[in-house]
């Protein structure tokens, strides 16, 4: 009999209840048994939650205090020595200390999760003394028993991935590493199969990337070791985000199952199984539900697709479930309440897709005519929206195919402009600046809700928005900052900000997913052709330059961000949409170089973010990125300083490419893996301005002003100096002020520092 399931349920809850209890925690407001109280009936009522859709085989320990890999650090020892973690179970204390730093300990590395807007804490091997300090997925699946009567599916990251996801040990030293692990996952699946687990997921989206042949024989060796260690748990060895690499090796391993992304990785998964088939003795996971899409799925197209794999697979051996975790999608469309008929019967969210596997569980148990009133409901509902006239603009089309087919370059080269701008701004050696958010106070947030919900006239809340700019802007003059900001306190979101100024957006109520830790995001749904509509920044960014000598940047988000931190429509193509998005935003580049602004800075933190798993893929991906953020910012003056800011980014893997938007400064996140980011430029040349981040923005403590000259002058070893910047590592949005004011006093101390003592290299 095909029964369902899902890889993993949203952390967050509907109301972001899981956010607000642990922000509530972090402050002191609750304390750690309520949190704990808290957090397990959240956690309960998913699973409720689940149980009631009719899900068959519901995941557990997929549930988080805030990550799931630094869940399986903390599970298996790997505790960096700086937070002075003597054994045992690791206590909050250490656990939030390696996810935000402490006084006296930088915050572990966070890094994307492949190719979502998810951000994971990167494990530190160097000097850990691994051992099992709890069986967590054994203690969440006795949860579920004892308390709502599921047989869960423990899901566990798999020890390739956690390895391969890991620093602090030489490439060489892998082998001995997992020689060192493997041990402790035999521990865990014995405890598991005494409990009497049935099945239990191993996440090995690693094996969608490219594997060598080592990587084979390790995962040959870990299942071999974990299925001989309990033999009577079924392993369900789970890939997704793309087509798994290795097919015919991987379908061969010794588990009992293999769940493949038929969502993302259709074509490739398809064509492999039609070539080679699926083994007899195994259980297929057919993630036919896109896990991280929001749009209803076509029925009928997915009981084709389940049609054809039941033609090789038998009912009993196939498992209908959604192509990833859902986590990277918002929990329910029950609140949105506010939006066209049209445009919400189009979306599905997490309990919207639940109801999908349940039905299509169904069509395949009792025939599609058991369900033909729903999927010719589904069916009527996707065809409204794309007939209509928000998805056909022939204006948009038509402006924005012709750009498509023009080289979008500068006018001069950047060494003739970065004379040009010298001449323009005489800025000193080292120039400082931030990324271009100052913190979003309760002051700032209350406003904001009074002038929505209008209680605030539009002129008082552009007095109170002037009041914050004017404050800022001086305290930035105060501390000695060469190019100021207007500090961003009219937007919400970086990217829901521009959202709400473009055509071809929508807004959701509940529609958070959460990027990391407690920061959740809404992402604007991008549903139809996108089109500049007015001027959006320049008011706020006149005003700010009104009151100051100094100059103040243009503050944008590029086309490549909106995007990839947008939910975007899947009936064209992404380049297409990325096109249209920086079409709109030459317009505003172009506004607010003729109102007198000569920096603007088009932020691209999450290029990377949507660079394609594939390497196959991975250039045509980025030259059209390249493209269409040059689209944007190519017809400005020799003396208009575009700046761009990236953060979260393998530099190394890009140079190229980043080089190539040709921006006159980019800035990058850089604290938490500094030093990796100057082995890159020891191996790759940069020739255009750049900043990298000296002091982590995420975490709330106050670096010193050592601490970031030692930053500096590791980076001037490498970098050229005169065309380097100082600079925090992203916006400060979510940061206090005091210890905002305190970390720019120190940065700019150490700029004047660098200064003296490179004053030499500015002569």
């Amino acid at each position: 009999m095909t029964i369902s399931s899902i890889l993993g349920y949203p952390r967050i809850g509907a109301e972001r209840e899981w956010k607000k209890s642990l922000e509530a925690f972090w402050a002191g407001k609750i304390d750690e048994s309520t949190f704990q109280q808290q957090q397990q009936e959240i956690r309960l009522n998913h699973l409720r939650k689940q149980q009631a859709k009719g899900i068959d085989l519901i995941p557990v320990n997929d549930f988080s205090n805030y990550d799931h890999i630094l869940d399986t650090a903390v599970m298996l020892g790997i505790v960096p020595k700086r937070f002075q973690y003597d054994g045992g179970v690791v206590p909050l204390s250490v656990y939030y200390g390696m996810a935000r730093g402490t006084k006296n300990a930088t915050a572990s590395e966070m890094t994307k999760w492949f190719n979502t807007n998810y951000h994971y804490i990167v494990p530190e091997f160097d000097g850990a003394e691994p051992t099992l300090t709890e069986n967590r997925p054994l203690l969440a699946y006795r949860e579920a028993k004892e308390k709502l009567g599921i047989e869960g599916k423990p899901v566990i990251v798999g020890p390739l991935t956690f390895l391969k996801l890991s620093k602090g040990y030489d490439a060489s030293q892998m082998d001995a590493w997992l020689k060192r692990l493997l041990p402790l996952y035999v521990q865990i699946v014995r405890e598991l199969a005494a409990e009497g687990v049935k099945w239990v997921q191993f996440d090995e989206p690693i094996a969608v990337t490219k594997l060598s042949g080592k990587d084979v024989e390790r995962l040959q060796t870990i299942y071999a070791t974990l299925s001989q260690a309990a033999p009577s748990l079924n392993i369900m060895l789970q890939t997704y985000f793309e087509s798994a690499e290795s097919y015919r090796e991987l379908v061969m391993l010794p588990v009992q199952g293999i769940g493949l992304d038929l969502a993302h990785g259709l074509n490739g998964n398809l064509a492999a199984i039609r070539a080679h088939g699926f083994p007899d003795d195994k259980v297929l996971g057919a993630g036919v539900i896109d896990g991280r899409s929001i749009w209803r799925a076509d029925l009928n197209e997915k009981l084709a697709l389940l049609d054809e794999l039941r033609q090789i697979v038998t009912d009993d051996r196939l498992i209908i479930q959604s192509s990833c975790s859902l986590l990277h999608v918002p929990v329910s469309t029950e609140y949105e309440t506010k939006l066209n008929d049209e445009l919400k019967g189009a979306l599905s969210f997490a309990d919207e897709k639940l109801d999908e596997l349940a039905l299509l569980t169904k069509a395949v148990s009792q025939g599609a005519d058991a369900v033909r009133e729903q999927l010719n409901a589904a069916e009527k509902a996707l065809g409204l929206l794309r007939n209509s006239a928000e998805r056909n603009r022939r204006d948009v089309k038509e402006a924005v195919a012709a750009i498509a087919k023009q080289e979008p370059n500068r006018n001069q080269p950047f060494e003739a402009r970065y004379l040009a701008q010298q001449e323009k701004w005489r800025l000193p050696l080292f120039p400082t600046t931030t990324i271009g958010s100052f913190p979003q106070t309760v002051e700032v947030r209350k406003a904001r809700q009074l002038w929505r919900k209008g209680e605030w006239t539009n002129e008082q809340y552009n007095a109170f928005i002037c009041e914050e700019i004017d404050t800022w802007v001086r305290l930035q003059e105060e501390i000695g900052i060469d190019v100021l900001v207007h500090g961003e306190f009219e937007r919400t979101d970086m990217v829901e900000f521009f959202g709400e100024k473009l055509e071809g957006f929508a807004f959701t109520r509940n529609g958070w997913v959460q990027s990391y830790g407690s920061r959740c995001v809404k992402p604007p749904v991008i549903f139809g052709d996108v089109a500049f509509a007015e001027a959006m920044t320049v008011a706020e960014t006149v005003y700010a330059q009104s009151q100051t000598k100094q100059p103040v940047k243009g503050m944008l988000t590029g086309p490549i961000t909106i995007m990839n931190w947008s939910f975007v429509r899947d009936d064209i193509s992404r380049e297409q949409v990325a096109y249209q998005l920086a079409f709109a935003l030459r317009q505003e580049v172009e506004a607010l170089e003729k109102a007198g602004i000569g920096m603007i800075q088009v932020d691209e933190p999450a290029v990377r973010e949507g660079l394609p798993l594939k390497e196959a893929e991975q250039a045509g991906y980025l030259a059209w990125a390249v493209k269409a953020f040059k689209i944007a910012t190519c017809t400005v003056q020799a003396t208009t300083q575009i700046h761009t800011h990236m953060c979260y980014c393998e530099f190394h893997d890009m140079i190229d490419s980043i080089e190539a938007m040709d921006a006159d400064v980019i800035s990058i996140e850089t604290s938490r893996s500094h030093g990796e980011l100057i082995q890159s430029f020891e191996e790759n040349t940069y020739k255009l301005g750049i900043g990298l981040g000296v002091y982590d923005i995420h975490s709330p403590r106050v670096p010193s002003v050592e601490e970031m000259s030692s930053m500096i002058d590791r980076a001037l070893r490498v970098l050229e100096p005169k065309l380097f910047w100082i600079n925090p590592d992203c916006g400060l949005k979510t940061r206090g002020r005091e210890e905002t004011v305190a970390s720019l006093r120190n940065m700019v101390e150490a700029a004047q520092l660098a200064r003296e003592k490179y004053a030499s290299l500015s002569k």
